[in-house]
């Protein structure tokens, strides 16, 4: 179903655009079923763990790749041309912000955020850029900056942001970095906008263990693992999945709720996708929405017949019960 609504005409001329900042890793899990249909802008100034869009690049339809640091300035005076660039022990960690290591040393994984050096890269600013590329709509956000999550979607602006379908942030939940932008600020903005509504929070983290407890259990590295992964997490960051609510009138375009069905099927948000077939519906004529309706059906009673609703009568037991 999903081939079948990207390969009508709204997306050949208006294909959908995705924003990866923060690049490092593999190919966006969740943009496999529809990334050959689509336009990806990625961003990562750390290198060293930068080559999926190299040797992944085939499966979007057009990709444009940026080893500069990304930045979102709240106005053209403040753009600069280069910036301080942290790197650390993991270049999953590397920031425009300087890490602090000294507050998270109550935690297993803060040797990650060590620094190693500071080096200068260009920059470039994420309004300018969709700029340059003329790129008026960004489909799905999805950031890992390390600490500046929320002044990149700002940087959209106003009406760049209240389009966004679908929005993804990993924002900190305890200070890692100087001036970070942190989660209860996330849900402050996107609160006060009123564009996006939350469909998931995650919280992610690492067990609460110095790292010379940690050595003190033992110097085998695997069995070091296990003790590791044997601790709780506590919740350190979050991963959070914004979409978009559909209720600005400049937003209900056939397009737009073609694509918004589609991304929130991906996010196994039925009912959510079923809403938009109910608008589409109600604002077109096209058969396109009917078949939408009933494949939402379809795997609303799938994930039913697959006993989809049995963790949560355990939850009910385990409540009733007191366990």
């Amino acid at each position: 179903m999903i081939d079948k609504i990207l390969s009508r005409p709204e997306f050949q001329t208006e294909p959908p655009v995705l924003v990866d900042i923060g690049a490092s890793g593999q190919l966006h899990g969740r943009w496999k079923a529809f990334a050959n249909y689509a336009v990806c802008i990625a961003f990562d100034a750390d290198d060293r763990d930068f080559g999926y869009v190299e040797s992944e690049s085939s499966h979007f339809r057009k990709l444009y790749t940026f080893n500069n640091i990304v930045t979102g300035p709240d106005s053209a005076e403040q753009d600069t041309e280069t910036a301080d660039f942290y790197l650390t022990e993991s270049p999953h960690c590397s920031s425009l912000l300087r890490p602090r290591p000294d507050l998270i040393q109550e935690y297993a994984f803060a040797p990650k955020f060590e620094p190693t050096k500071v080096v200068q890269l260009k920059t470039r600013s994420l309004r300018s850029t969709l700029d340059s590329l003329n790129i008026k709509q960004v489909d799905w956000f999805k950031t890992d900056s390390q600490g500046t999550d929320l002044r990149l979607f700002r940087n959209l602006g106003t009406e760049r942001a209240k389009q966004v379908i679908t929005a993804e942030f990993e924002p900190g939940i305890a200070s890692i970095y100087d001036g970070e932008d942190k989660l209860h600020q996330v849900l402050q903005f996107m609160d006060e906008t009123g564009s996006h509504w939350l469909a998931e929070l995650l919280p992610k983290g690492s067990p609460r263990i110095t790292p010379a407890l940690l050595d003190s259990f033992t110097n085998q590295p695997l069995l070091k693992k296990f003790v590791l992964f044997s601790l709780k997490n506590s919740a350190v960051w979050g991963e959070m999945t914004y979409l978009n609510r559909f209720a600005d009138q400049a937003t209900l375009t056939q397009r737009n709720l073609l694509l918004g069905w589609v991304f929130a099927t991906t996010l196994k948000q039925h009912g959510f996708a079923l809403i938009l077939t109910q608008k589409g519906k109600s604002l077109f004529t096209d058969a396109i929405f009917a078949e939408m309706e009933a494949y939402s059906r379809r795997r609303i009673w799938g994930r039913v017949f697959g006993l989809g609703f049995w963790p949560e009568v355990v939850k009910k037991f385990d409540k009733l019960f007191g366990r």
